[in-house]
């Protein structure tokens, strides 16, 4: 984290001028392990937080205006600062961040003139969540060591993403953002919002392999199967009108939805299945029924979700025709981004190289391989990279 540090103070000072050391705020992206569009149906997710993260770089600015740089595009925005609740959304990258003070200015918090300079590591439609990292990173920035309940610190960045990007996501994400802890997946309810830490074997490493496409049909996809989702939840509430979201319902009431609906529903009720079920055979350190459960989730999007795409699936048969590997599935919302997959710690170069070549053979492109680490959650981190207050100690 050092070289990361230095590298945000420096960039910033080139942008904005002076020798004053900006405060330093980071947030990390996620790999969810499994638990896959499970979230906004009030569900069960697997998630760890990770090394990969966005970095915020923040000091106050002569002025009136909010100002933010990114060093991964290129580009600058500015707002009124007072103006802060009036926000409107733009259509690109700085909706994440006006969004956050929009959400933040509603919350009762004085949005004060800043400068923000950021600079991601978590790559941009990669399924690693770079926007809830956006989000929540820019919240503790804006912030500037106001206090904020952890939780209300999640909440608000959803909402950011729900309301003013418009992206109709569930909690997940912002959530092991501030939650993550080093060396441990958290359990999410993602309807009491309770958690818990689930330590995993040290028996395996976690490789996210990132196939470089995303198409187009992602976003709208997305949206297609909350309303999906929706359509089963009111079939079902018809004969049983105490299930309240696809958590309540249970494989007998998948033949009171029609067709396409019915599909959504057996994903999610399979994969909130699989998730009690990983979490027990993560704690048992039966490795093979981990990765194994990591395939049945990945051929479940498949087939009922019908989110993956011809470069997630190859990406998940190739690996597990290398040895070592226990098991492989894609993660994130689907339609391109990362495969997750886990292998023993000893042959990890061996399927590093050999996914690489299989995927550079097959489609031209070289892929992007990450090694997950699972993270501590987001905080404010000292000018040598120390982390110096977490998100929820503060």
């Amino acid at each position: 984290m050092d070289g990361q540090a230095r590298k945000l103070i420096e960039a910033f000072r080139a942008r904005y001028g002076g020798q004053a050391t900006p405060r330093l705020w980071r947030a990390p992206g996620r790999v969810n392990l499994i638990g896959e569009h499970t979230d906004y149906n009030l569900g069960f997710v697997l998630p760890i937080a990770l090394e990969l993260a966005c970095w915020v770089a923040a000091a106050p600015a002569e002025g009136e205006l909010l100002r933010v740089y990114s060093a991964n595009t290129g580009e600058e925005r500015a707002w009124p600062a007072a103006r802060a609740a009036e926000l409107e959304p733009a259509g690109d990258w700085g909706d994440y961040v006006a969004g956050v003070a929009v959400e933040l200015a509603r919350a009762g918090y004085e949005i004060r003139p800043v400068n923000l300079l950021i600079d991601s590591t978590v790559p941009f439609g990669g399924g690693l969540s770079s926007s809830a990292a956006l989000e929540v990173a820019t919240a503790l920035a804006l912030l500037d060591g106001r206090p904020i309940e952890p939780l209300e610190l999640a909440r608000l960045a959803r909402r950011a993403e729900n309301s003013f990007v418009g992206m109709p996501c569930g909690i997940m994400d912002q959530y092991v953002s501030v939650f993550g802890r080093q060396g441990c997946a958290l359990k999410i309810d993602c309807r009491s919002l309770e958690s818990e830490l689930v330590r995993l074997p040290e028996e395996i490493a976690i490789v996210a392999v990132n196939s470089m496409v995303k198409h187009a049909l992602g976003a709208t996809a997305y949206r297609d199967r909350v309303a999906e989702c929706r359509q089963a939840v009111e079939a079902i509430r018809r004969e049983h009108p105490e299930v309240e979201s696809l958590r309540d319902a249970r494989p007998e009431h998948l033949e009171l939805v029609d067709r396409v609906a019915r599909r959504r529903a057996r994903h999610v009720i399979s994969e909130n299945r699989r998730v009690e079920e990983f979490i027990a055979a993560c704690r048992a350190g039966d490795l093979q029924t981990m990765g194994a459960l990591f395939v049945a989730s990945h051929r479940s999007l498949a087939t009922d979700y019908e989110v993956s795409c011809e470069e997630l699936d190859f990406l998940v048969e190739a690996a597990l025709a290398i040895p070592g590997v226990y098991g492989s599935r894609m993660t994130g919302g689907g339609f391109g981004g990362c495969t997750v997959t886990l292998v023993a710690p000893g042959e990890r170069a061996r399927f590093e190289e050999s996914i690489s070549a299989a995927y550079r053979n097959r489609f031209g492109i070289e892929p992007r391989l990450y090694r997950c680490e699972a993270s501590a959650g987001a905080a404010q981190v000292s000018e040598t990279g120390e982390l110096l207050k977490t998100a929820i100690s503060m």
